[in-house]
């Protein structure tokens, strides 16, 4: 009788099981929710640039002010990463992401609300907070839904895509919408779609996803977060100030020299405390050191290219917001199309020799810029080189990111998230501070005899050439630094990401 019963209700939890699993979303669905919110991380970056010239006339900002609407963004965003990629592993992942979207929605509506240039900047911020919470949060839950292995790096690969094509509808629909509603609905959109994304990651994403825990003991390490912080902030703001100083500017000098000191005092913090924010193991594990080099290499040119190109577009060529926009779309088509085919390549051909292809192939586009011509056309100066780029930044980014996530403990991930991110945005902020530099003085040091179009183009042209060295050099090191993957002292090999058969590359 007893062993009846025990039957029946074994049958009948197995049964409940099935109709529970019959109900759980599709892994595929909730993908496209984390997906979804990281490209709207992404578009939040590019948005504005387009719509600067109205930004700054309708909210009555300075040369400077104008500047803080991008910089104040990128500044919050970069130096939060790795704090915000450390309370989702502590806190739990859906959570934060969750808490992340309703800030950055709430923000959204501050700056498109706002009546005065130092509310816009304070919004935007903000926006930078929320966005900082939501980019680790939702790679963390991605990796959590994809387990290492083909299907992480067909993920991985969807995760390209809408990053790239993230940043490239920014400036499309930042040029639309400020062309047909002005610049106000820019952050009224962002709204709108921060509100259906996060409808969709609170049906989807089950609430039970996402319970990390930071480490051994579990704590967060004030101590270390705060210095790290406050170092991002003084790097991150001093590269941006020096595109309107100079580098000799004495503000620019000291930020740059306090983050030096800042940078060195966290690196002696983390190896004294138990619960490091980048414990010492998460470096070690897999690719991830390289992954994160490599990524600072790619984000010095992926964010300038988004500068550089619009500015051309409209300075030289004399194109619209809309249509400087729609000068996007190549772009990001063949950047989703890269992003695809990114774990393809790597199954077939091996990891390193993928993102090296990938390199040397954004290379080239941007080798390819650096001939634009001040009385040229896009058809004849923008659109192949654009294709050629955004095929390689997409193979490129989808490896990189399988590299820098390789053999991460599953309490590590959300930081893991936060670190990548990290430096991809200071390699963003590196790159550009640099490149506006050369470009400026260029464009200063012009021939009499040169137009102001002739000045602006060759500018421009000497700093996509610069920027076609990044990749190049990129691709030498992924040959000489992914040659063997590293595995954390007390854990299993890990399960290859996107690599080749044997997981070597």
């Amino acid at each position: 009788m007893n062993a009846v019963r025990t039957q029946r209700a074994r049958t009948a939890r197995t049964a409940r099981m099935a109709r529970a699993a019959s109900r759980a979303p599709r892994p595929g669905a909730v993908l496209a929710a984390l997906a979804a919110a990281q490209f709207t991380v992404m578009l939040a970056t590019s948005i504005v640039n387009v719509a600067l010239p109205q930004i700054r006339s309708g909210a009555g900002l300075s040369d400077a002010g104008t500047t803080w609407v991008v910089n104040a963004y990128g500044l919050a965003f970069g130096a939060l990463l790795l704090a915000g990629g450390r309370l989702v592993d502590l806190l739990g992942r859906r959570r934060v992401l969750i808490a992340g979207l309703v800030l950055f929605a709430a923000a959204s509506a501050a700056a498109g609300l706002a009546a005065s240039s130092g509310v816009l900047i304070t919004a935007r911020a903000v926006q930078g907070l929320g966005a900082a919470a939501i980019a680790p949060a939702s790679l963390a839950l991605a990796m959590e839904l994809f387990p290492a292995g083909p299907g992480r790096g067909r993920a991985l690969g969807v995760w390209g895509a809408v990053s790239g094509a993230g940043g490239a509808a920014g400036v499309l629909l930042g040029g639309a919408v400020t062309q047909a509603w002005g610049w106000p609905w820019i952050f009224h959109s962002v709204v709108l779609g921060t509100a259906l994304v996060l409808v969709a990651v609170t049906v989807l994403v089950p609430p039970g996803s996402g319970r990390g825990s930071g480490g051994p003991s579990g704590r967060f390490d004030v101590l270390g977060t705060a210095t790290v912080t406050l170092a991002l902030t003084c790097l991150v703001w001093g590269l941006t100030t020096v595109r309107g100083t100079g580098w000799s500017d004495a503000r620019v000098m000291g930020a740059l020299g306090a983050s030096a000191v800042l940078l060195a005092a966290f690196a002696a913090i983390e190896v004294r405390s138990p619960d490091a924010l980048v414990p010492p193991r998460l470096l070690r594990a897999g690719r991830v050191a390289a992954g994160n080099l490599l990524m600072a290499l790619l984000g010095s040119v992926w964010i300038a290219l988004f500068f550089f190109l619009p500015l051309y577009q409209q300075q030289v060529l004399g194109s619209g917001p809309l249509t400087t926009g729609a000068g996007q779309l190549p772009f990001a088509a063949a950047n989703m199309f890269g992003s695809v085919l990114a774990p393809l390549l790597a199954r077939r051909i091996g990891a390193r020799a993928a993102v090296t292809a990938a390199l040397l192939t954004e290379a080239a586009g941007l080798l390819w810029l650096s001939r634009l011509s001040a009385d040229g056309s896009y058809a004849a100066d923008v659109l192949g080189p654009s294709v050629l780029v955004g095929l390689g930044l997409g193979a490129a980014f989808v490896q990189i990111t399988a590299f820098a996530v390789e053999g991460v403990r599953p309490q590590d991930a959300g930081l893991a998230g936060g670190l990548v991110n990290t430096t991809r945005q200071v390699g963003g902020a590196i790159g550009l501070a640099a490149l506006t530099t050369l470009a400026g003085s260029v464009t200063a040091h012009a021939p009499l005899s040169a137009n102001a179009a002739e000045a602006l183009t060759a500018g421009y042209r000497t700093a996509f050439a610069v920027s076609a060295a990044v990749p190049a050099v990129a691709a030498a090191l992924a040959v000489l630094l992914t040659r063997r993957a590293g595995t954390p002292s007390g854990t299993a090999k890990p399960t290859p990401t996107a690599t080749g058969p044997s997981g070597t590359g």
